[in-house]
């Protein structure tokens, strides 16, 4: 479950700007995750619950905003919605598509006291 590490990574970014902006408790965060970035939500929401135990950000809440994957297709040169890696062009039919966006996670806004 890779969800674990990320929101390990999301801990040491929280902690890190706690000590540059002078926050010492996280209320709720919101993370911007991509319909392509193979993060599941739901492990994702347990696994925040698990590693921000004992730590500043203990009892927040995680707020998910997804983000839809878009991809631009080179022979049509259309930018298209995207629901996994691989799919095909709606308006040609070409496989030949490159991801612009809905491959991220981050870290969109914290709520600290």
């Amino acid at each position: 479950m890779h969800e674990m590490s990320l929101c390990e990574s999301v801990l040491q970014i929280i902690e890190q700007q706690a000590k540059a902006q002078q926050f010492a408790k996280v209320k709720t965060v919101w993370l911007e995750i991509g319909a392509l970035s193979g993060v599941e939500a739901d492990a994702m929401h347990f696994s925040f619950e698990v590693v921000m135990q004992g730590s500043l950000a203990d009892q927040a809440k995680l707020e998910i905003i997804e983000v839809p994957g878009l991809a631009w297709c080179m022979p049509c040169g259309c930018e298209v919605l995207v629901q996994q890696l691989y799919d095909e062009c709606p308006h040609c039919g070409s496989h030949q598509l490159q991801i612009v966006d809905g491959d991220q996670m981050r870290i969109k806004e914290l709520e600290v006291e």
